[in-house]
Parts: structure tokens; sequence; C-alpha cells
């Protein structure tokens, strides 16, 4: 049995003042025990995250890190200082960023190794567009994304993927559980075509995942837990989907 993961990506939201009140909200429920959790905050948010989570069994993760080591690189964080930091995960290759900032498989693949490098585990993220599924290119372009991303990744350790519908994130829509599972299913295929231990590796459902639908997700077979978006702000939501996991 895969252990299920629960990971939070709060994305470019925050204050001091309410990253400590969903803290709070998050350490007032127990963790299941067969259930591993992460909050990934904003870089200038980390800090108090990995304070606040020290001594609880809630991990702290960075939203993306630079593929090199520190140097002349205005407005990057390595991997490196974020392992310092006490951060144990890190999300790669997120749409928004392969939209927002271009990146491409191969600086993604750059990325997961100088993490992997520095200790950290990655949450590697994949998933096509919604003309992409209706053209039938959907399974054709998570390959893609796979191959180009993981290269080189072969037995890199703790490595998590996260598969995303880019046509499910923050819209309310969410890939049906069949839908979810038969792309899963795929994926596991795929890594398993690329020298990855498929069956220990653990895939994320990410794509508008809430209380209501949690449970029904992690009910099907490869669907090893979720990356959450927007549920992830609300303590009693997050709560709750982790709860679904347990």
């Amino acid at each position: 049995m895969r252990r299920p993961l629960v990971a939070g990506n709060w994305k470019m939201h925050g204050s001091r003042d309410s990253v400590g009140t969903l803290l709070n909200g998050l350490m007032a429920q127990s963790v299941p025990e067969t259930v591993d959790v992460a909050v990934c905050p904003t870089y200038v948010h980390l800090d108090q995250a990995v304070a606040a989570c020290a001594n609880s069994v809630i991990a702290v993760g960075a939203q993306d890190c630079w593929h090199a080591e520190p140097g002349a690189y205005t407005g990057d964080v390595a991997a490196v200082m974020l392992k310092e930091l006490g951060c144990e995960w890190v999300i790669l290759g997120h749409s928004e960023r392969r939209s927002y900032h271009a990146e491409a498989d191969a600086l993604i693949a750059a990325k997961l190794q100088a993490a992997a490098a520095a200790g950290l585990k990655p949450i590697v993220c994949v998933g096509e567009t919604l003309d992409q599924r209706e053209s039938g290119e959907a399974e054709a372009v998570v390959a893609r994304q796979l191959r180009g991303s993981l290269e080189g990744a072969v037995g890199t350790a703790g490595l998590v993927i996260a598969y995303e519908p880019v046509w499910a994130i923050g819209t309310g829509l969410t890939a049906s559980p069949e839908q979810a599972q038969q792309m899963h299913a795929f994926i596991r295929k795929q890594l398993q075509d690329l020298g990855v231990d498929a069956q220990q590796t653990r895939i994320l459902y990410g794509g508008s995942v809430k209380p209501g639908n949690a449970g029904e997700l992690f009910a099907q077979d490869d669907i090893d837990g979720a990356l959450v978006g927007g549920a992830a702000l609300k303590a009693e939501d997050f709560n709750a989907i982790i709860a679904a996991a347990g």
C-alpha cells in the first residue's frame, strides 16, 4: 500500500496573520497516522510555517526552486537554501509555472535534479488543457511532460507525481473519479516504461479537490492523495480532505 499524501499549494496567498491563523487551525486537528501532510506557502512565509510545524507531523514545502547552485540569479531561490530552511518538499512544473513563466520540460528536469541533490522530495506536476483533452491529446501531452520532466530522474528518492488537469484548476470543474483514475493508471504505466518504480511512486490528483469529492477520488486504486489548491487555504476544508485520505 502506498501511503497517502495530501499537500496544500497555497499559491500567492497569505499574510503573516492569515498564515498563522491557518496553521493554528491545521494544528487543532490530529492527522491520521496513515497519512502524510504537507503545506507549501509562498517563499516569504516558509520560515513562519517551518517554525509552526516544527513539533508536528505536518511537513513544509516550497512551490518552486531554481536549478542552479547559489549564485548570480536575481529573484530565484536555490534548492539547498530551501533544505537549509527546513523544507522537505518542493513543487515543480505546476501548470501556472509552465504557463506564466514558460517553463519547459527540460528546465523542470534540471530543477528536479537540483532538488534531489539537495535532499528535497519533489512533487512534479503534469496535466493537459481542455482543448488538448477535447482533441484527444490528453495522454500524449501527459506522456510527453513525464518523459521530459523526469529526464535523469530514475531512482530519485521520494518522487511524487501530481496529475492536475489544467481545465480543473481553480475552475470548480473536477475530473470525474473515473477520468482521474484512468489518467493515473496511464501515468503509472508510463513511469514503469521510464524505469521508475511505478508501484511505489505516489500519484496525486489536483484540480478543485474539496471535502465533498475527496473521498470518492481517494477510493480509486491509483490515486494516492491530492495536491490541493483553494481548499488548502481553509483549515476546516483541508482538515476534512486529510481525514478523507485516512
